[in-house]
């Protein structure tokens, strides 16, 4: 378990993850939160601040893993097309 502090308040953290990636993780949602926290001038509640964090994460993660998944096609499609002219070379 790790124990870190986020808007004022103690949460624990169950996690089987290494430290250097619990570490990043942490950091990362704290930098969001600041992010979200600053744009709203501090005029939103915690609960809220953590939903809009949660969403901005979010959208990031569905933006990257749709790039990846584009890549990934990219790469098969590259990879059949280097098979067909090695097999059509022997």
């Amino acid at each position: 378990m790790v124990s870190f502090k986020v808007l004022g308040q103690e949460y624990p953290l169950y996690t089987d993850a290494p430290e250097k990636d619990v570490q990043e993780i942490l950091s990362l949602v704290k930098t969001q939160l600041e992010n979200v926290g600053q744009a709203s001038q501090h005029v939103l509640p915690a609960n809220k601040i953590g939903i809009l964090t949660s969403l901005n994460i979010a959208s990031k993660y569905v933006k990257m893993k749709r790039e990846y998944e584009e890549y990934k096609q990219r790469v098969e499609e590259q990879i059949a097309l280097l098979s067909d002219k090695i097999e059509n070379n022997f």
